[in-house]
């Protein structure tokens, strides 16, 4: 196995159990509930079903990145050790934090100018982040070095295909992403917004489907329009859900019935604090290999 780190942040909403079975290191984000600061650390510091359950019943989030000092100390004991890091971060069309790492990144190689520190912009966010990390794990697994490993990333981040939809709009609107006339219209008409991210890592919506059934549906439809090799897919398909695990089984249950040569079985996953901060429970977001996001 290659000598380098293969890390992300907490963003990239894999379990904890999946980080320590493939040897990949994260540093967290942080999140606010009324009033209370906790670490984003995979439902540690919180569970995932008592921070959905208070967003639920009103409570108000807010998000902060990793800082530069925060970023400096969880790096420098890997360096300190010998070891180089290939350190990816969450989408820079979502947040700020590939300019911290990147800061961070600066100050460390003058005091370890013969260690290695790579951070790229994975343009990915939730477990299609986590996606683009697992397979730079499985590309260190297979011995690839660290130098080819950062080339793969910035030649493929953008085949990371991510569906998602929301059915609560009061979160969008809360983020400023649906206008309060649009979203109170729309939770009357049943709407959840289909989105993806686009080419350069911003969440859009893509269109305004009326019932979650049918956008369940549109969902696996457009994992059958853009995935490799079309129903003979035999790739790693992820999905991420908020405090909605049973509509999260029913698109894997689709996606298994009508793509049966899948790697294994759909792994699902939970949406951290982070982005759930800001799409709220109710939300199934689906990720998998497939063509080059070009718009």
């Amino acid at each position: 196995m290659s000598n380098y780190i293969i890390s992300c942040c907490s963003t990239a909403d894999l379990d904890q159990q999946y980080f320590d079975k493939r040897d990949i290191k994260y540093a967290c984000f942080h999140f606010e509930i009324d009033g209370k600061s906790y670490k984003d650390d995979l439902g540690n510091s919180m569970s995932f079903d008592e921070f959905y359950a208070k967003m639920a019943k009103g409570s108000m989030t807010r998000t902060s990145q990793i800082s530069v000092g925060e970023y400096i100390e969880y790096f420098e004991p890997f360096l300190m050790e010998g070891k180089d890091i290939l350190h990816l971060t969450l989408s820079s069309g979502i947040s700020g934090t590939l300019n911290s790492a990147t800061i961070a990144r600066d100050q460390l190689k003058e005091k370890y100018p013969d260690r290695k520190l790579y951070v790229v912009d994975s343009l990915a966010a939730s477990a299609g982040f986590g996606l683009v990390v697992a397979k730079v794990a499985d590309l260190r697994d297979q011995g690839m070095s660290i130098d080819d490993a950062y080339n793969w990333v910035i030649e493929n981040r953008l085949h990371a295909q991510h569906w998602f939809y929301v059915s609560d709009l009061k979160y969008l609107v809360r983020g400023g992403r649906v206008s309060k006339v649009a979203g109170a219209i729309g939770n009357v008409l049943n709407i959840c917004p289909l989105l993806n991210v686009d080419y350069q890592g911003r969440l859009i919506v893509r269109a305004k489907i009326r019932g979650k059934s049918a956008v369940m549906k549109a969902t696996v439809d457009k994992m059958l329009e853009h995935c490799e090799n079309g129903t003979n897919y035999d790739g790693d398909v992820f999905i991420s859900n908020s405090h909605c695990y049973e509509d999260a089984r029913k698109v894997a249950d689709m996606i298994e019935e009508r793509i049966p040569n899948l790697k294994g079985k759909v792994k699902i996953f939970s949406i951290g604090t982070t982005i759930g901060s800001h799409t709220g429970p109710g939300t199934v977001a689906l990720f998998f290999w497939g063509d080059q996001r070009v718009d």
